[in-house]
């Protein structure tokens, strides 16, 4: 029995847009310190689920517990005050902005009336330093780095909020394996600070990589929910097509 802190609770969470049931009843658990990996095909609700986590949409029906405590959140700043962050597929970096400003996007340490640059930057380094997240400079554009360099400043900001929860949504898509390989090191260090980290990800050799539990999604519902010692690519493929073989009652 895993006795590691339950941070994250979700139950029997629904969620239409009009007649389009996105999601049909959605169970899902997170520990501190644990990477779990959310997978599904296409439409399968992973996204719209983080969204709903995250503040950003509403869910119809079920409940979110976190740390144990019932929660509703009506905006994304909601999420935030219970130590949830997310960096989404396009990250939201401002390419214009140096990667310090980027990470303290409005928030930045002030002087008077003025943004304390000289402070900002010393924070950044510190920030980037501790998760060993290699840039040439914290004065660089963001526009200039490399994919795997924004990806890892956009994973660095969200983690300088302090999150006790970190949603990455395809975190590896579109790298280069140097890349990957820096992204999945950032992934098990902010882990290995308590942080419980939610995966979704296509790359599935990234889910062995990583990961520790996967839970799976088909048609908008969660579907199974195993340790990743009991998995192969065989069986985590079956997983997420329900296919016959392994899965029967899904034909």
């Amino acid at each position: 029995m895993d006795t590691k802190e339950l941070l994250v609770e979700l139950r029997g969470i629904k969620k239409s847009y009009g007649p389009v049931k996105s999601l049909q009843g959605v169970d899902l658990q997170l520990r501190r310190g644990e990477v779990l990996g959310l997978v599904g095909d296409n439409g399968a609700g992973k996204s719209t689920l983080m969204k709903v986590l995250a503040g950003a949409e509403q869910h119809d029906e079920g409940e979110i517990l976190i740390r144990g405590k019932s929660v509703t959140f009506a905006t994304p700043s909601d999420a935030q005050k219970e130590n949830i962050g997310i960096v989404y597929q396009d990250l939201a970096l401002c390419n214009t902005l140096d990667v310090a400003s980027n990470l303290f996007l409005g928030r930045e340490p002030m002087k008077g009336l003025f943004v304390d640059r000289r402070a900002m930057h010393g924070l950044a380094s510190q920030v980037l330093n501790d998760l060993h997240v290699r840039v040439k400079s914290t004065y660089q554009e963001v526009g200039n780095l490399s994919g795997g360099q924004r990806q890892t400043v956009a994973i660095a900001r969200a983690v300088s909020f302090k999150p006790d929860v970190l949603i990455l949504d395809e975190p590896t898509a579109a790298l280069a394996v140097a890349e990957v390989e820096s992204v999945l090191r950032l992934i098990r260090r902010v882990a290995a600070e308590g942080v419980g980290v939610i995966l979704i990800t296509h790359r599935l050799q990234d889910i062995f990589r990583v990961c520790d539990r996967v839970t799976a999604m088909y048609e908008g519902k969660s579907v199974d929910d195993r340790p990743i010692g009991d998995l192969n690519i065989e069986k985590l493929v079956a997983m997420i097509t329900r296919s016959e073989a392994e899965y029967p009652e899904a034909s």
